[in-house]
């Protein structure tokens, strides 16, 4: 009886099945089914309380209520029906169109045309939930003389549209195109964003999306206030083998009149032949300020890099460029090493003649100032004009034995560089080493297992280190701030780079405990502390790592069945002074999601830093019930006493609507960088947007929000 059609997602060979509790066959031909009838065809699926086929007209009369799925998240819902045999083509009177779940369409009279266009006349267009005992009219709705449905194109055309808050109207639009549910990428207005700003005023950001085509798009978001006209904009393509990305915004403000304002950021990466990866990264601004402004970028420094790179099991390959541009008012890009180009590899082998793995690297650095100053103009410490060229390689061979319950790690190598300084009078221009390494790591590790699934394991680590050769007499460009933790405990060296390195006899003393239960709470902690036959003068007082013996580490981290995790560490002194401490904690539930952490380091006038570090960070979100999030992030400086930065939110969000209110403020005091408070208003309509897969609380009928 059912013939295939050319509709979307409508198999034109496919077989047509009927079925329903009585079917019979009249003298005339006619065909008729009743109750809990249903039909198939391809995707499309129908139900009804009765069909009748007229083999004469080739129709069918439906009896509701009526549901037509056409596949593609597409549902029809009606009263009474009158459709051709392939189900494509027909009238529906009392009728609903929804659409992937998300967006519905009440109309009088619906007509399908070849399966592909839905036209709906004297419709009711919304995506919040309307209850049959609710005389309140839905939050916001689209009343339209005429809607049209192209399902290929996945587009909504109005005709006659208005826009009702309530039921009040606030907007009329003779035509309105609005991509539909199902529409993944389709050009058309974003959200916009209200925003005021203390130095910008208030004004609007209107994002228009363009679908160039299936591998490309451009965003173009004009902003326009009382004190600024901004356009911003992103642009992003999809290669075969690689991605880019380019973003950017230009302004003409009241700020700065007499200059053109802007900033550009580019990204991409590509896989090339052989394993290789080209990534690059590009930021550049206008002036020091722009991005702090418009609430851009958070950094105060930006960098261009460009990277070539190979990771294999055994090998690693990268060369890579960088440039840095600081956004400091305290510091001069002259005297600056802005330009950084570097060469690294790495390999590792497996001998089957005597075991254990053997590593090899050698890596190439330079840098470069754009000042030729020799000396120290600005009197900062530093020559402004010194240059550096280095190239460092190393040989290594690790070998473990178990010995019963001990594991004994060996390491022997070899380390060699050679050092090029230029434009710098008070160093010399060439420096050289050749330096012998060796190491002894011992572990023995205890294991008890406690009540239940718990295991207790202590492990007790010792190494014995040394480093041969005398140290050089290159300045210290890449090493001055020094870390110590459990990461680094057993690194023959310290330094963050191999212009420096620790010299002579050191060990490593320290045990790790650990209580492991996958249904309840567990936890580690580790001390440890570095013990040197000399003192290691390239080493400053704030890392902790300073003199013949370091100061002690203690660090640890905790996790709770209830959704607490506590992670920190800290550094103090013989006297139980604390040098350096940092602590984090986040916990979760299903309506509180909290996040903080603490930092405080010592004063260390070698590095520059000529007071105490202390700060607060706190970020949280409560959910205060189905609808309603409230948000709250600051970061707090303690040794000025003062808040840095704070940001507070709230939003509403349900099936057919999301608002967000959100207020931030900036504390900044430097003269390029000045404090400012901004307000944002950001209100959506859903059901014109592609799902995002996200949970979105939807009202009950039998409990309405209030």
């Amino acid at each position: 009886m059912l013939h295939g059609g050319a509709g979307p997602g409508h198999s034109p060979n496919a077989p047509a099945v009927l079925v329903a509790d009585d079917i019979q066959i009249t003298q005339d031909r006619r065909l008729i089914a009743t109750g809990n009838v249903e039909a198939f065809q391809g995707q499309t699926r129908l139900t009804a309380q009765a069909i009748t086929y007229d083999p004469d007209t080739g129709s069918l009369t439906l009896t509701g209520p009526i549901t037509l799925d056409d596949g593609d998240g597409v549902r029809i819902l009606a009263d009474q029906a009158e459709l051709s045999r392939d189900m494509q083509n027909g009238l529906l009177l009392g009728a609903r169109l929804v659409l992937n779940e998300q967006l519905q369409l009440a109309a009088v009279q619906l007509n399908r045309v070849n399966g592909r266009y839905t036209q709906l006349y004297k419709t009711v267009v919304t995506s919040c939930t309307i209850c049959a005992d609710d005389p309140r009219p839905p939050l916001w709705q689209i009343r339209a003389k005429r809607v049209v449905h192209d399902q290929a194109a996945q587009q909504l055309y109005f005709d006659e549209a208005q826009l009702r808050i309530r039921n009040v109207p606030i907007l009329y639009l003779p035509r309105l195109r609005l991509p539909d549910p199902t529409q993944k990428r389709a050009t058309g207005f974003l959200i916009p964003e209200i925003r005021s700003d203390l130095r910008l005023g208030t004004g609007i950001k209107v994002p228009y999306f363009i679908r160039l085509n299936e591998r490309r798009d451009l965003t173009l978001t004009p902003y326009l206030s009382n004190n600024t006209r901004t356009l911003e904009f992103r642009y992003r393509e999809a290669f075969r083998r690689g991605r880019i990305a380019i973003e950017g915004a230009v302004s003409d403000d009241d700020l700065q009149p007499d200059d053109s304002r802007g900033y550009l950021f580019a990204a991409g990466r590509f896989d090339l032949n052989r394993d290789f990866r080209l990534q690059f990264d590009i930021e550049a601004v206008s002036d020091d300020a722009y991005l702090a402004d418009y609430d851009y970028f958070g950094r105060d420094r930006l960098d261009s890099q460009i990277q070539i790179s190979r990771a294999r099991r055994d090998e690693f390959i990268r060369l890579s460029y960088i440039n840095f541009k600081s956004l400091r008012d305290d510091e001069d890009d002259d005297v600056l090493p802005s330009d950084v180009v570097e060469a690294l590899y790495e390999r590792r082998f497996f001998p089957r003649a005597f075991g254990g793995e053997i590593r090899l690297s050698s890596e190439a650095h330079a840098h470069q100032r754009t000042s030729n100053l020799d000396f120290d103009a600005n009197m900062d410490g530093v020559v402004d004009g010194r240059d550096v060229l280095r190239f460092n390689v190393e040989a290594e061979w690790l070998r473990t034995f178990q010995l019963g319950g001990l594991q004994a790690q060996t390491r022997l190598g070899i380390v060699g560089g050679a050092y090029q300084i230029t434009d710098d009078a008070t160093s010399p221009d060439n420096d050289s080493e050749l330096s012998p390494t060796a190491a002894l790591v011992l572990r023995y590790p205890l294991v008890k297992r406690g009540a239940g699934k718990t295991r207790h394991v202590l492990e007790p680590i010792v190494q014995l280190a040394w480093i041969g050769g005398d140290g050089l007499s290159v300045p210290n460009e890449e090493s001055t701030r020094v870390e110590f933790d459990e990461g680094n405990l057993l690194s023959l060296s310290r330094f963050p780079s191999l212009d420096r390195r620790e010299r002579g006899w050191s060990a490593a003393i320290g045990a790790t405990w650990s209580r492991i239960d996958p249904d309840g709470w567990s936890f580690s902690v580790t001390g440890a502390q570095i013990l040197r036959q000399d003192a290691q003068p390239d080493l400053p007082v704030s890392s902790g790592l300073s003199g013949t013996n370091s100061d002690f580490l203690l660090a640890g981290q905790m996790r709770l069945a209830g959704g607490l995790a506590v992670s920190g560490r800290t550094l103090f002194d013989e006297r139980f002074d604390v040098t350096k401490a940092e602590l984090r904690g986040d916990w979760s539930n299903n309506r509180l999601d909290v996040g903080g952490s603490y930092i405080w380091i010592d004063e260390d006038p070698a590095i520059d830093q000529f007071a105490p570090i202390g700060e607060i960070t706190f970020d949280g979100a409560y959910r205060i019930d189905r609808f309603w999030t409230a948000s709250l992030d600051m970061r707090y400086d303690i040794e000025e006493g003062r808040a840095a930065t704070a940001a507070a939110g709230l939003t509403y969000e349900n099936e057919c609507v999301r608002v967000g209110v959100s207020v931030n403020r900036s504390f900044a005091d430097s003269t390029t960088i000045e404090p400012s408070t901004s307000l944002g208003l950001t209100v959506s309509l859903r059901g014109f947007s592609a799902n995002t897969g996200e949970r979105i609380e939807v009202r009950s009928c039998g409990k309405q929000a209030k």
